[in-house]
């Protein structure tokens, strides 16, 4: 089941509801599930490798803490934050101030930033390891069986 956008985010603790949280595609509502954005989002940093080092390794520590506590949706937004970590790094990577297109629609030109896509590859080696994660990837297809 996709994810529904339709939600009042505002009065949702998907910690006591996590009947109404749905996995959905990539990254859709990592930015709108409380109480995870809230606890997840200050420790989302990428501008340096060293700053994405420390915060890929405190977010996957949320992660772990997570599913120390049987909670499977703080697993996937964690899950979600180190997913954009690689996003966002490779999209400045890629492109001067991380805008890809211009007002009128046309490209920027390409760049390659080595210390963004240093960034890039730190975050892409702990999405890695929570897409191989066999205990996660357990947990979401019972929760995608259970609720969608």
């Amino acid at each position: 089941m996709a994810f529904d956008y339709g939600l009042d985010f505002d009065s949702i603790d998907f910690r006591e509801r996590p009947d109404l949280y749905r996995v959905g595609r990539g990254e859709q509502g990592v930015l709108l599930v409380e109480p995870y954005k809230s606890e997840i989002l200050p420790n989302w940093r990428f501008r340096t490798p060293d700053i994405a080092r420390e915060s890929a390794e405190t977010i996957y520590g949320q992660f772990e803490n997570y599913r120390q506590a049987d909670d499977f949706v703080g697993m996937d937004m964690a899950r979600k934050f180190i997913q954009m970590g690689y996003t966002r790094a490779r999209r400045y990577a890629n492109h001067q101030g991380g805008r890809k297109y211009r007002e009128d629609g046309s490209e920027y030109e390409r760049i390659e930033d080595p210390e963004k896509s240093e960034s890039a590859t730190v975050f892409k080696e702990y999405w890695d390891r929570i897409r191989k994660d066999d205990d996660y990837l357990q947990r979401k297809r019972e929760h995608q069986k259970k609720y969608g």
